[in-house]
């Protein structure tokens, strides 16, 4: 495992997770950030780089004299971002992890469980067909350049303050007010939901693995579920129960085209994920927080203060609207 590592980014819903954990196994930690997160703040015995990773220059002034045996970015989603660190970083760590995206791969899946060699293509979102043109970068510079890329594609991975549906906190405020809602589909195309701390349990020891160099590794829960179940363990730990109006994910996005290239793009397909890959080099790898679980910490960091529960008032009324056509069939 790494003893020196870079984290571009570092107090996110997912790198927040490995922030800690990277900390607690050890890990000279280094984070390159614009500021202090107090939504998620760093952990203690993380030492923080000051610089814009957009300001290539501060950067520069920021990293002088270090050199990392991993750096992570997680908050690239371009190629010119790539590129950027390709610049930033060559001869200056022995792994560089890129953070994609398990919406890259060919939407909607010609089979299941989704593999690493699955293809990619998702002709519904912009957002994933960016993070495949950044593989495709991160391929060509290895295999021409030998630039020791890892690419990493998670899936819904969240954390207490991610409702699993679009809008915040408008689902859960609908279901406590007795309110219908929107679910798409029939409800049951399967979906696999990861905690964020799941997620660093397999992430963390890929660091600085000579046999990740070069590779790409999908990390995600073995905890599948349809939408109606996730709608149903949300409800169940907001003490109510989940009234649902089913919706063509079609007619979704003719009402509201961002939330329809979400669910076309990413969430109406199901997606059941093998994780055998990344298992064979962290062999001690399990997820063990259940959705059920995680809702419950949801619900109670949005109850610990009500200024945090934000109703998106215009994709409530978008809903509003939805079940109003399709509530009876």
């Amino acid at each position: 495992m790494a003893t020196k590592v870079l984290f571009i980014g570092g107090s996110g819903i997912i790198s927040s997770a490995c922030s800690r954990l990277a900390v607690a196994r050890g890990i000279d930690l280094h984070v390159l950030n614009r500021g202090e997160s107090s939504l998620r703040p760093l952990p203690e015995g993380a030492k923080v780089l000051r610089a814009d990773i957009r300001d290539a220059a501060s950067v520069r002034e920021a990293i002088a004299g270090h050199t990392f045996d991993a750096v992570v970015d997680w908050v690239a989603f371009t190629t010119d971002h790539v590129h950027a660190d390709i610049e930033l970083f060559r001869g200056r760590t022995g792994q560089y992890v890129f953070i994609s995206s398990a919406s890259a791969y060919q939407t909607p899946p010609a089979r299941l469980p989704v593999v690493e060699s699955s293809p990619l293509r998702n002709p519904f979102w912009q957002y994933s067909r960016d993070k495949i043109a950044c593989e495709d970068l991160l391929v060509k510079v290895y295999r021409d350049k030998g630039f020791p890329a890892t690419i990493v594609r998670p899936s819904h991975t969240y954390d207490r303050t991610l409702v699993p549906f679009d809008g915040g906190w408008t689902v859960p405020a609908r279901m406590r007010a007795g309110k219908e809602i929107v679910v798409h589909g029939d409800g049951t195309s399967l979906w696999t939901l990861t905690h964020h701390e799941d997620f660093a349990r397999a992430f963390v020891p890929l660091l600085g693995h000579p046999r990740a160099i070069g590779d790409v590794f999908q990390i995600t829960s073995d905890d599948v579920l349809t939408w109606n179940q996730i709608a149903e363990h949300l409800a169940a730990a907001l003490g109510t129960t989940a009234k649902i109006v089913h919706v063509p994910s079609d007619a979704i996005a003719a009402a509201d085209a961002e939330w329809g290239a979400g669910l076309l793009g990413d969430k109406a397909h199901s997606m059941v994920f093998d994780n055998a890959k990344v298992k064979a080099l962290v062999p001690d790898y399990v997820a063990t927080i259940p959705f059920h679980r995680g809702a419950r910490e949801i619900v109670a960091w949005f109850d610990e203060d009500p200024a945090r529960q934000v109703v998106d008032e215009r994709l409530d009324k978008v809903m509003d609207d939805l079940v109003e056509r399709y509530r009876l069939g």
